[in-house]
C-alpha cells in the first residue's frame, strides 16, 4: 500500500494474480492505466477499485480474449459482453474441431507405417534373424529390433557373440519414429510370403508389428524388453588395426572343409593362414569352388593347415574363431568379398561386404585353443 488508498504496482500484481510487468503492458495498452504516477522515480499507484478490473483482464486474457476484444468488453454493457463472449467461444469451438481434424489425419500418417521393397526386406530378416539367441535365457536376445525412422528401417539381433544390423531405405518412409522388438521365430517363415510380393508396408501396432501387401496381412508378436543398447558398442570398439578382404566362398570352403573345432587365423601381408585341430577335409561337392582352383586355398601341410589368398592392410595378428560363430555371419553377408576389421585377437570383429556396407556383423574370437592340441 502506498497510502492515500492507493496501491503500488506490486500490491496491485499481487491482488489481481497478475505480474508487473503485465500491469505495465496493460498501461501501454490503454487497458489498466494507473491512478498516479511519481514524476521523480515513475512508480506506478493504483486505486483499489482497480483490483476487479485487473482480475477481470486477467481472466479474459486466460481464455485467449484478444486484447481489442478485452477493451470492448471492459468498455461495453452487459449485453456487448455476452455477445462478445459467446462469439468468443463459439470461435474457439470452431479452431477446436479444426485442430482436432488436422490431428486425426496426422496420426493416421503416423500410423500408416513405412513402404519397403519386400523383396529386400525379406533378405534383410534372412540376414539379421540368424544372429538371434535359439535359447530364451534372456528373452529380448531371442529377437529382432526393428526400428523405424524418416530415413531407414534397421533390423539388429544379437546373441551376445554375434550382433548383425542391417538397415534398408525405404519406398515411402514413415512420418513418425517407432521401434518394437519382434519375436525372431515368428519371422522364420515370413520370407517366401514377401517374395510374392513387390511392396509390403510395415508398421507397429498395440498388438506387434504388423505387415500389410495386396490383400493379405501378417502380424508378429513382439517382446516388451529394452534391447541392448548396440549403437554405444558400435561406436565403442577400438580402431581398426587390420583390414582384410578375402573371398567369401572361399572362407566359407575353409570352414566346411574344418568341422566343428575352432579355428585359428594367423593374418599376414601373405594372407591367412588356417589351422585346425585334425585332419582338414577337401571340400564337399555342394562347395562351389574345389580345392585346387585358382580361387581356392592352397594345402601348404596335409594335415591341419590351409593358405588362404586374402589382400591385408596392417599389422600380423593372430585370432581363432568358432566356425558356429563365423560360419552364419559368412552366409549372410553380401557380395562375392567380405571385408573383416579387426582391432585386437579378443574384440569385435566387423564383417561387412567389400562391396557394400549395408550388413554390418560383429563376431567375438574364441579362445586361441592351446598350442599342444595342435600339434604344436
Amino acid at each position: 500500500m502506498a497510502g492515500d488508498g492507493l496501491i503500488t504496482i506490486g500490491g496491485l500484481a499481487r491482488a489481481c494474480g497478475l505480474t508487473a510487468s503485465a500491469l505495465r503492458f496493460y498501461d501501454d495498452c490503454g487497458l489498466l492505466v494507473p491512478v498516479r504516477v511519481d514524476a521523480v522515480t515513475g512508480y506506478r499507484y493504483y486505486g483499489e477499485a482497480q483490483v476487479e478490473r485487473g482480475v477481470l483482464i486477467r481472466r479474459l486474457r486466460g481464455i485467449g480474449v484478444p486484447l481489442e476484444v478485452v477493451s470492448e468488453i471492459l468498455n461495453g454493457d452487459a449485453a456487448r459482453t455476452g455477445r462478445l463472449l459467446d462469439e468468443h467461444v463459439a470461435e474457439l469451438a470452431q479452431r477446436a474441431r479444426e485442430a482436432a481434424a488436422v490431428a486425426r489425419v496426422i496420426k493416421e500418417e503416423f500410423g500408416a507405417g513405412v513402404v519397403l521393397s519386400a523383396a529386400v526386406l525379406a533378405a534383410a530378416i534372412e540376414q539379421v534373424r540368424s544372429a538371434a539367441a535359439s535359447d530364451r535365457e534372456i528373452p529380448v536376445l531371442a529377437g529382432v529390433l526393428v526400428e523405424s525412422d524418416a530415413d531407414s528401417v534397421t533390423l539388429t539381433a544379437t546373441d551376445r557373440y554375434r550382433l548383425s544390423t542391417r538397415a534398408v531405405v525405404p519406398v515411402r518412409p514413415s512420418r513418425g519414429a517407432w521401434s518394437v522388438v519382434v519375436d525372431a521365430g515368428e519371422l522364420g517363415g515370413i520370407g517366401s510370403w514377401l517374395r510374392g510380393l513387390d511392396e509390403v508396408t510395415v508398421r507397429a501396432s498395440d498388438e506387434g508389428l504388423v505387415l500389410a501387401g495386396d490383400d493379405s496381412e501378417h502380424e508378429c508378436g513382439t517382446i516388451d524388453e529394452a534391447f541392448p543398447d548396440y549403437r554405444t558398442m558400435l561406436a565403442g570398439l577400438g580402431a581398426v588395426r587390420t583390414r582384410v578382404v578375402v573371398g567369401r566362398d572361399t572362407l566359407l570352403a575353409v570352414l566346411e572343409a574344418g568341422g566343428a573345432a575352432p579355428i585359428v587365423f594367423t593374418v599376414d601381408q601373405s594372407g591367412l593362414l588356417a589351422t585346425c585341430n585334425g585332419q582338414l577335409r577337401p571340400s564337399s561337392p555342394r562347395s562351389p569352388r574345389s580345392p585346387g582352383s585358382p580361387s581356392s586355398p592352397r594345402y601348404t601341410d596335409p594335415l591341419a593347415r590351409l593358405h588362404i589368398p586374402a589382400t591385408v592392410t596392417g599389422p600380423s595378428i593372430e585370432l581363432a574363431f568358432s566356425p558356429t560363430t563365423l560360419r552364419p555371419a559368412l552366409v549372410s553377408a553380401l557380395g562375392p568379398e567380405i571385408m573383416l576389421d579387426i582391432t585386437a585377437a579378443d574384440a569385435p570383429v566387423v564383417v561387412r561386404s567389400a562391396t557394400d556396407g549395408e550388413l554390418t556383423t560383429l563376431i567375438m574370437p574364441t579362445a586361441i585353443p592351446n598350442s599342444k592340441e595342435y600339434g604344436a
